[in-house]
C-alpha cells in the first residue's frame, strides 16, 4: 500500500517490538495476508460465553416448535428511532415470502406483530441461529461470525463502517445472498432475498460445510497458546 501510494518504506511495524497481534475471525473467511508482519495472526474466532444460567423464553421456544424453521431478521444496533418504519417493512417482506419469521427489535426498536412472527430481544445467536432457515441482519462482524457458526445461509443488509466488507464476503463464500444495502432496503427487495436464501440449495450446503470446517477450529487456545509463551518469555 505505501508503495502503491508513493510513499517511504515505514520503519517498523506499528506495535512491532515482539508484542503479537490476534485477528479473531476465521482464516476460512479471510485468510492471513502474506505480507503481515511475523507477529500478527488470524487466530480464528473466539466465541462470546452465553449467560450463566440462561434459558429461551417459552414463548420463543412454543413458536419455534409450532411450525418450520423461520427466518431471522435483525440490524442490532442500526437504524436508531427507525422501528416504526422497518418493521413494517419488514412485515410486508415476511408476508410475501410466506415464511415464519423471528424479529429482533435492536437498537431500532424494531416492531412487527403477526400469526407468524414473533418480536423478541436480545438473545444469544449461538442458540438461535442454528434453529432459524436463514439470518437477515446488517453484517456486522460479531453477527456474521454467528451467523457462520450456526451453518445456515444470510440475507446481509450492510449499512456502514466494515460491514459492507463482511457482507460481500459472505456473498463470495457462497454462503449469503447477495448484499442487499440498508439504503436500498424494500419489502419487495427483502422478501425477494429471503426467498432465494433459503430456497437456494447450494446456499445452505455450502453454510453447513463452513459452519463444520470453522467448528474445527479453536481460536481462544491459539490466542492463549501465545500469551503463555509470551508470558513465560
Amino acid at each position: 500500500m505505501r508503495t502503491r501510494l508513493g510513499l517511504p518504506a515505514a520503519a517498523s511495524w506499528p506495535g512491532a517490538g515482539g508484542r503479537p497481534v490476534f485477528h479473531g475471525f476465521s482464516p476460512l473467511v479471510v485468510p492471513r495476508p502474506a505480507d503481515w508482519p511475523s507477529q500478527v495472526e488470524v487466530a480464528g474466532y473466539w466465541w462470546p460465553a452465553r449467560p450463566h444460567g440462561w434459558r429461551p423464553p417459552a414463548e420463543l421456544v412454543d413458536f419455534l416448535q409450532a411450525g418450520p424453521p423461520p427466518v431471522f431478521i435483525g440490524f442490532g444496533c442500526m437504524a436508531p428511532g427507525q422501528g416504526e418504519r422497518l418493521g413494517e417493512l419488514v412485515m410486508a417482506a415476511v408476508a410475501r415470502t410466506g415464511m415464519r419469521a423471528v424479529v429482533q427489535a435492536g437498537w431500532a426498536g424494531l416492531g412487527a406483530v403477526g400469526d407468524d412472527i414473533l418480536a423478541i430481544g436480545d438473545l444469544p445467536h449461538d442458540w438461535l441461529f442454528p434453529r432459524t432457515a436463514a439470518v437477515v441482519h446488517h453484517a456486522g462482524a460479531g453477527t456474521t461470525a454467528a451467523g457462520l457458526r450456526a451453518g445456515v445461509p444470510a440475507v446481509p443488509v450492510p449499512v456502514m463502517a466494515d460491514q459492507p466488507f463482511w457482507a460481500a464476503r459472505l456473498h463470495q463464500l457462497g454462503v449469503a445472498a447477495r448484499p442487499l444495502p440498508f439504503r436500498e432496503l424494500t419489502a419487495e427487495a427483502l422478501g425477494a432475498a429471503i426467498t432465494a436464501c433459503v430456497t437456494g440449495l447450494a446456499l445452505r450446503q455450502r453454510a453447513a460445510e463452513l459452519a463444520r470446517r470453522i467448528a474445527a477450529e479453536d481460536g481462544a487456545a491459539a490466542v492463549l497458546a501465545r500469551v503463555g509463551v509470551v508470558c513465560d518469555g
